[in-house]
């Protein structure tokens, strides 16, 4: 045992493996797999839109192909985001130690990341009907798209709603074989206002710094009014939320995972009430929570009828 030990130290320490497995790790963090929260926030209205396309009971391929696919294109989504920020980053406190801003990878590594992840997340597209294949083309432009967004107007944080929104078409095409309905169509909408309230809650982190770098951002654009605007944006999700569920014939165990969610929206408004930037950091981590707390509230009202 000692000598196989020393033997895969020593393979590991030759240079040519350990230049490997060092791009390997800058590959991870450029992508953030060390930082789920974003797959996360993807991954929850996705889910929201197949369960109800599915009343509860998705395809397992289905299921399996959006779960790997969100987790793949938000780590694609990050190194596009690196690539269009790198002259950004190392000027933001935040951001300033990212593998590209920090220049231990070069901007043509972040593309070639990008491209293959991309590929890997369209070949698994491929595995579904033909509907949801046309409709990932838009997904793809609007992610690639995204992180340009901030140089030209201040709601970078729509089209953002908009990219991570577009798995919620998709879902249900993907189970039904049909075109969204107005219910899914609504539920996108909710998606974009619900991002563009958390984004704008992480925004606030790096105000300064975004005014600094003259970079656009909701945050900038609501100013003193920032907290009441996401208040507002917070309400009204939960509005267009229970609209989901009128909608979706969803009863009562739908409707108490939206009073939970409530509940995470209240606090979130009192973590921002200071605008102290990790309170603020704190307040959008948080919707990981307000995310789930609708899909358990949603899985438990088909599971138990």
């Amino acid at each position: 045992m000692d000598t196989f030990r020393q033997r895969f130290a020593d393979w590991r320490a030759s240079p040519r493996v350990s230049f490997v497995l060092e791009r390997l790790h800058q590959y991870a963090l450029l992508t953030r797999l060390d930082k789920p929260i974003g797959s996360l926030l993807l991954l929850w209205p996705t889910l929201w839109s197949l369960w109800i396309a599915a009343k509860g009971v998705p395809n397992l391929l289905v299921l399996a192909v959006f779960v790997i696919g969100v987790f793949v294109m938000r780590s694609a989504g990050c190194a596009i985001n690196d690539y269009a920020d790198r002259d950004f980053d190392g000027s933001v406190a935040r951001t300033s130690n990212r593998p590209l801003a920090a220049g231990r990878i070069r901007p043509r590594e972040a593309i070639g990341v990008f491209v293959v992840l991309a590929l890997v997340a369209f070949g698994l597209v491929l595995l579904m009907n033909r509907l949801t294949v046309w409709l990932s083309l838009g997904g793809a432009v609007l992610a690639a798209t995204y992180p340009f967004m901030k140089r030209y107007h201040y709601l970078p944080q729509v089209h953002l709603g908009a990219a991570f929104g577009w798995g919620i078409p998709m879902a249900y095409a993907a189970q039904t074989g049909h075109f969204p309905t107005q219910t899914i169509w609504l539920l996108f909408l909710t998606n974009i206002i619900w991002s563009t309230a958390y984004d704008t809650m992480y925004a606030m982190t790096d105000r300064e710094d975004d005014l600094k770098i003259g970079v656009k951002s909701t945050a900038i654009l609501f100013g003193r009014y920032d907290k009441l605007l996401v208040g507002i944006l917070q309400a009204l999700v939960l509005l267009s939320l229970y609209l989901v569920g009128q909608q979706a014939g969803l009863g009562l165990y739908y409707h108490l995972g939206l009073l939970v969610a409530a509940g995470f929206a209240v606090y979130e408004q009192w973590l921002v009430r200071n605008r102290e930037p990790m309170a603020c950091f704190r307040a959008f981590l948080n919707n990981n929570w307000f995310g789930f707390a609708v899909f358990v509230g949603m899985a438990l009202d088909y599971a138990l009828r």
